[in-house]
């Protein structure tokens, strides 16, 4: 099955402040802040959901197709992709800008001041999707994750167009976006992701009951945090799949990513639903335990064990024919 992935790749900047950014405010001087922080620690991480997501793929034995654009900083960044098994040949480099950046400083109380610096995302709505079918031969299913906003609704007019089945993410982006651009890149949809709180803004901003958008999608996923994940579909009892267990909680950033990398996984090798958000639930659980998003290994014999000790060796026996974890 041929995946693409369509959406962000950036890199993350992280940085410490070791003091309170409340206290260095004026309160009667707010119009007019000018502050500098001394920071202890920086972290660059690699980051972006569309390479979060293809990269879990990757590590899972598959060879997705990523989608994105970036700038002519990226060569590391490729090359650490291609060698977890991600397909970049149909990334987009722009001429004149850096890759996306995430720039975000945390204080000591886990209050952040961030920016976000677009960069070659923008770029991103010059890509066809019509080229990449035909280098790769056809394409199967395209995760729209969260892009810039007009690539993303011209992804998803190509894939109907073309007949393409797609699976709409919009998570990030939903607070952007307008009402009738998130019906657009609903309606139609194989399939839908969101996490919960995310499902009540959809319902929200389209205006859509639960029930009405059961009717514009095959399958609606939503990720509950610690309670795991559940999946729906018109007419069709609701398949609650329980997490998997975590060795300890370190940093959320990217799990959400993990989560769809799994999942779309599992769609990849025929397996059921059910099965799908059991893989998606264990790779989450290897983000939580590490400090970002393609910080963590996907070992096979380690993988296959913890599916066992969550799921069962049935379930992980079935599992077992398709996965090929990156390391032994």
């Amino acid at each position: 099955m041929r995946i693409a992935v369509t959406g962000s790749i950036a890199t993350d900047h992280l940085m410490t402040f070791p003091g309170s950014f409340g206290e260095q405010l004026i309160a009667e001087q707010l119009d007019r802040v000018s502050l500098s922080f001394l920071v202890d620690d920086l972290q660059i991480r690699r980051g972006g959901c569309a390479a979060n997501i293809a990269f879990g793929m990757g590590c899972l034995g598959l060879s997705p197709i990523l989608v994105g654009a970036v700038g002519n900083d990226f060569a590391d960044y490729r090359s650490w992709l291609e060698r977890h098994g991600v397909d970049c040949a149909s990334v987009h480099t722009s001429d004149v800008h850096h890759t996306a950046r995430f720039l975000c400083t945390t204080d000591e109380h886990h209050n952040q001041i961030a920016s976000f610096y677009t960069g070659a995302m923008a770029e991103a709505r010059q890509i066809e999707l019509g080229p990449i079918a035909d280098r790769v031969g056809a394409l199967d299913l395209v995760l729209i994750s969260p892009n810039d906003p007009d690539a993303m609704l011209r992804h998803t007019d190509e894939c109907r167009q073309r007949g393409i089945p797609f699976a709409a993410d919009p998570s990030q982006q939903l607070a952007r976006m307008g009402d009738e651009q998130i019906r657009l890149l609903i309606d139609g949809a194989a399939y839908l992701f969101s996490n919960d709180y995310e499902k009540g803004l959809i319902e929200q901003k389209t205006g859509w009951s639960d029930e009405e958008v059961l009717d514009r999608v095959g399958v609606r996923v939503t990720t509950l945090g610690p309670k795991g994940s559940r999946i729906d579909r018109k007419g069709e009892p609701s398949i609650h799949v329980t997490p998997s267990p975590e060795l300890g909680k370190v940093d959320p950033t990217g799990v959400g990513d993990a989560f769809r990398a799994g999942f779309l996984a599992g769609l990849g090798w025929g397996l059921s639903l059910e099965r799908c958000a059991q893989i998606g639930n264990l790779t989450a659980t290897h983000v939580l335990e590490r400090v970002g998003g393609q910080e963590y290994e996907l070992g096979q014999k380690v993988f296959l064990e913890r599916f066992t000790a969550a799921y069962g060796k049935d379930a992980a026996a079935e599992v077992a024919e398709h996965v090929r974890c990156h390391h032994a």
